[in-house]
């Protein structure tokens, strides 16, 4: 789902761009799963379905409040369950899920067909959005379960990428693992730790995210849900960028 440098077992897959097309094809660059570093990805959605998944995702949605022909952008869409429940929502806006892994793509897919949802999918790292997308293209922006999995760098650079393709006064809400405030979600959040590695999901669980978020030039940042689950606890974040 992300890009990763220092865990072992991720797949390198080539990021896409509709600018890059036509060009010389670009190094593959390594990300972290969906499923994580071990499982594979059918078992992505059945344990999704254990951490509470379907209060979450809602509550992401219900801060997202998605409205007809607006611009939003799933970014590390997976295997696209975020995106098509945003869809259900306002089935007028436009939803756009990017993810680097072809695999999951072809999941979210497969799902949409399914369903009849006009979900439009692109192969992309989160780093990548201007290219993707172009700059200040989304009216909202939304991220689930991805940057626990990024190493800090990559944090950083998916949020201020996040933050450029957002036009002003655009809306961004993140689900995620955050501050672990108790000794029995500390716990539950080793699991996660062994699934995605712990030099890069103990910042999470330190609580770095709202200062991330704040860097990256997002104001009126706030962690509005707190949802414990079996593996840690999970924060719904909301921010803005300035202007509009």
């Amino acid at each position: 789902m992300t890009s990763s440098s220092e865990t072992p077992g991720t797949r390198p897959q080539p990021s896409g761009s509709r600018s890059r097309s036509r060009g010389t094809a670009r190094a593959a660059r390594p990300f972290t799963p969906a499923a994580g570093r071990f499982a594979p990805i059918s078992l992505y959605d059945p344990v999704a379905a254990l951490i509470r998944e379907r209060l979450w995702r809602g509550l992401l949605a219900m801060h997202v409040a998605p409205r007809p022909a607006e611009a939003i952008v799933d970014v590390g869409c997976g295997t696209g369950s975020q995106a098509l429940l945003l869809h259900r929502v306002e089935p007028a806006a436009r939803v756009i899920g990017i993810d680097p892994d072809p695999g999951v793509l072809a999941v979210a897919r497969r799902k949409a067909r399914v369903a009849g949802a006009a979900v439009d999918w692109r192969q992309g790292m989160g780093d990548e959005l201007v290219d993707v997308l172009g700059a200040g293209s989304a009216d909202r922006a939304v991220s689930s379960l991805v940057l626990h999995q990024c190493p800090l760098p990559m944090k950083r650079a998916i949020l201020a990428s996040l933050h450029t393709v957002l036009r002003p006064g655009g809306r961004l809400v993140l689900a995620d693992y955050g501050l672990q405030r108790t000794r029995l979600m500390r716990t539950a959040f080793r699991v996660v730790q062994l699934a995605d590695g712990r030099v890069d999901t103990q910042p999470n669980a330190d609580g770095i995210l709202p200062s991330l978020i704040t860097e990256a030039g997002f104001d009126q940042v706030r962690e509005v849900e707190v949802v414990s689950t079996v593996t840690g606890s999970i924060s719904v974040y909301v921010a803005r960028r300035a202007g509009g």
